[in-house]
């Protein structure tokens, strides 16, 4: 289905050292999964397998999808670290690409968003880790309820960022269409939820890939897209930054959908938003079609996710996973390093449609440095693994899965290879790669997950 894949030719860029590489060898199965018997435990976490993305042409592997989607890649190569989620076969699991290789570039002095391949459309892909490869098994695009491509361009003017070709000289024009796929979960029946960084929105895709329904805030008033949009969604969120809408999901035993608001709102201004430790947590009932709870979740200090990190709108929510049905993993992390948390869930909607849900409370909950002071509950935490401690982790891990009793699989988001600035590509406008692949993970912790 997809075109050969090249030998790779990019380096791993990982920290890892000489002797945990061999280790790694070692400890990985045939499937794919970690090796897991008594002699290789240890007293601290441990990555115990690393596995690379097969090198495929964008180009291909979008037009192996929808045909003729792509004209020109710019010599960019799939990345799909947007999420990971396990599939139904030991080593599997469904992975995400975003909105497709974009970047950023200064002009005049103002940061203008990139997009190197416009017409790239977002895909739910399969993939089947063995070893120290990547292998793609299959690939969903994600369509209109007319079968068309979605692509990953921004959606309102003056809202979104304003969308440019890849050397940030010509703009490019919005689509309402257009997702920034981030989280994944798949439902019983097979179907599929994505979250959407741009709404930031929540939607509900079918085993084909084709949009059933867009959910995103109250007074949006996005237009012109050929899906259904539901309103369904707390209006303070129309207060998200910019490119930080959700990021995360995961689907909880009896269906219900829980996601995070990527960082702290802009409540009630920039200033407030990017000082803020303040997160919201949200619960979705696809039966009831609408939200039923929204959490309070305060951030650790960003110097305790990352030491080398002072600015605490670094800090964002990449993933979750539900490990029961009130008890869920909640990933905290920057660019560099990430943080694990297991929370228990409370009975009851939160703060949902209470006075933090109004943007004129002032302070707003985002101001709120005492939270239990001013009578809101915040989730509790307990610290279950720091990435940033484990060698052979990379940074910039947006995906995290279940991998068995004692394991979590990780995936990072490469960025397709693509870094900021007017050097992302030569002169011929051909992509200078990164050396950054896409991996999938294996860190086996030294206590079950459930426990």
């Amino acid at each position: 289905m997809f075109p050969r894949s090249r030998p790779l030719r990019r380096t791993l860029a990982l920290a890892t050292p000489l002797a945990l590489v061999g280790a790694v060898v070692v400890a990985a199965s045939a499937t794919g999964t970690p090796a897991d018997t008594a002699s290789d435990r240890s007293t601290g976490p441990e990555v115990v397998g690393t596995a690379v993305l097969d090198e495929i042409p964008l180009a291909g592997f979008s037009n192996s999808l929808i045909p003729g989607s792509v004209r020109d890649d710019r010599g960019v190569h799939l990345g799909i670290g947007s999420d990971l989620y396990p599939a139904d076969r030991p080593g599997e699991f469904w992975a995400l690409t975003d909105r497709g290789p974009n970047g950023q570039i200064k002009v005049d002095g103002v940061k203008r968003r990139t997009f190197a391949v416009p017409e790239f459309n977002p895909a739910i892909v399969r993939v089947k880790v063995t070893g120290e490869r990547v292998q793609v098994l299959r690939g969903i695009p994600v369509t209109t309820a007319s079968g068309k491509a979605v692509t990953g361009l921004p959606n309102q003017t003056g809202r979104d960022e304003a969308p440019f070709t890849f050397d940030a000289k010509d703009p490019l024009s919005v689509n309402p269409n257009g997702l920034d796929t981030e989280g994944l979960a798949r439902a019983e029946d097979g179907t599929f939820w994505l979250v959407d960084e741009y709404s930031p929105s929540l939607v509900h895709v079918s085993a084909k890939g084709r949009v059933l329904a867009r959910y995103v805030p109250e007074g949006l008033k996005l237009r012109g897209a050929d899906y259904p949009v539901v309103e369904a969604l707390p209006s303070i969120l129309l207060q998200r930054k910019q490119n930080r809408g959700f990021e995360s999901l995961t689907v909880l035993p009896g269906g219900d959908l829980l996601m995070a608001v990527q960082s702290p709102l802009l409540v009630p201004d920039k200033a407030a938003g990017e000082a803020s430790r303040n997160l919201r947590l949200l619960r979705f009932s696809p039966e009831e079609g609408e939200v039923t709870a929204e959490y309070a979740y305060r951030l650790d200090p960003v110097t305790e996710v990352d030491p080398a990190e002072t600015d605490p709108a670094e800090l964002k929510v990449s993933s979750l996973v539900a490990l029961g049905p009130r008890t869920v993993l909640v990933q905290e992390r920057t660019d560099r390093s990430s943080r694990v948390h297991r929370v228990t869930l409370p009975r009851g909607k939160g703060i949902l449609d209470s006075r933090w849900d109004d943007p004129a409370t002032s302070p707003s909950y985002e101001q709120t440095a005492d939270l239990a002071g001013a009578g809101v509950n915040a989730l509790d935490k307990r610290l279950v693994v720091d990435f940033g401690k484990v060698a052979g982790v990379p940074g910039k891990v947006e995906g995290i899965a279940v991998a068995g009793r004692d394991t979590l699989a990780l995936i990072n988001d490469n960025d397709f290879g693509m870094t900021d600035g007017p050097d992302a590509f030569d002169g011929n406008g051909r992509l200078r790669d990164s050396g950054l692949n896409t991996t999938v993970i294996h860190v086996r912790l030294p206590g079950p997950l459930r426990g």
